[in-house]
């Protein structure tokens, strides 16, 4: 079994949800928790043609590929080796990596499939597939997850994709092998797996959208509050309490008719699920690496990222500045190198006296 005692900058919690608006725009999102950014964290665009690496071994065993979708999304240039950490390509395939503490195993390697070490399996799928399909089949067929550790260790990870067909496929891999569980319920959380997840949704069959008008016991109680029909909606931030809370809003809210109501609401969702600095202290906190800085000793919502598949545009925000950014793949597909945009953490408020005065 793989030791994930020392997660570096991988260790992240995180939440995902896919969704869809009224004029048929599929989005994809992501809460990234942690308690740290890796240094050199940005918005990453890698054109097409750019070199990548499916693994970069200790003892110097090497495994490239180049672009064949341009691709953005939040990752790191590690010198010549980029990694994503979630994004979208110029097909419309979206996805992202989560935290998979305590379940995630990695095979050893199967004949004739290439390598590729957790860390870089975002970008490879990005960077090779045009479609939720075309990845299922790209990692049932010609890849293996490697046991490899990059800055010095082996990530516990599962993924989490979607397109522009609105189907969500997660991929977890543990001691019973590499599971591609296809069409979702469109959410994932952490630890325990997929499956577990769904099933653990029996225990809230009662939820509803609808306010009860009354009490069961007697007609004099009348309700003089509103949301009881979501009384017994856990309110935490574990994993399990997540997955129940964005299956729940993902039934029930209206998406808005377009992609900037649709986007602008889909953060709302993600908010529900976010971390906020100083709830959640943690207890075993991973071992800080050379690109480490700021670590504190609490998870929180360091960013929120989501992806329209259609309009290629990558959103974001981050825990300081609640102000949607957004950057456009198409305009980019030609750049003749890869480019990075700060996430901009300061807080960005707007006056509007002056316009009174």
């Amino acid at each position: 079994m793989t030791d994930f005692s020392r997660n570096g900058p991988w260790a992240a919690g995180c939440s995902a949800l896919s969704w869809h608006t009224g004029d048929g725009k599929h989005l994809w999102g992501r809460n990234y928790d942690f308690d740290r950014l890796a240094e050199g964290s940005k918005v990453t665009v890698l054109p097409r043609g750019t070199p990548y690496w499916l693994l970069q071994a200790p003892d110097g065993t090497e495994e490239r590929a180049a672009v064949r979708y341009a691709c953005a999304g939040t990752g790191l240039l590690l010198g010549r080796a980029p990694v994503l950490y979630e994004g979208l390509n110029e097909a419309g395939l979206m996805g992202g990596q989560l935290y998979y503490r305590g379940f995630a195993h990695y095979g050893g390697p199967r004949p004739h499939a290439r390598p590729v070490q957790p860390p870089f399996l975002v970008l490879h799928l990005l960077a090779q597939c045009a479609s939720v399909a075309e990845a299922a089949a790209l990692l049932e067929g010609e890849l293996a997850l490697a046991d490899v550790p990059l800055l010095g260790t082996v990530p516990p990870l599962h993924w989490s994709f979607s397109d522009t067909t609105g189907e969500t496929m997660v991929v977890e891999p543990d001691t019973g092998g590499l599971h591609i569980y296809r069409h979702t319920l469109g959410v994932m959380t952490n630890s325990p797996g997929y499956p577990w997840h769904r099933l653990n949704l029996l225990n809230y069959a009662g939820l509803r959208d609808l306010d009860h008008a009354s009490t069961p016991f007697g007609d004099s109680l009348e309700q003089c509050f509103s949301g009881s029909g979501a009384q017994g909606l856990p309110g935490d931030w574990s994993s399990p309490s997540r997955f129940v809370r964005l299956a729940f809003l993902r039934r029930f809210a209206p998406s808005g008719e377009t992609e900037e109501s649709g986007v602008s609401r889909m953060f709302r969702l993600l908010q529900s699920a976010a971390f906020p600095l100083g709830a959640v202290r943690v207890s075993h906190q991973s071992p800080a690496t050379d690109l480490d800085t700021d670590v504190l000793p609490f998870d929180y919502t360091v960013y929120t990222g989501v992806c329209c598949a259609e309009s290629r545009r990558f959103y974001w925000t981050t825990y300081e500045n609640q102000r949607i950014r957004y950057l456009e793949l198409d305009p980019l597909l030609d750049c003749p190198a890869p480019l990075q945009f700060p996430l901009d953490e300061i807080p960005d408020f707007l006056p509007v006296t002056d316009q009174f005065c």
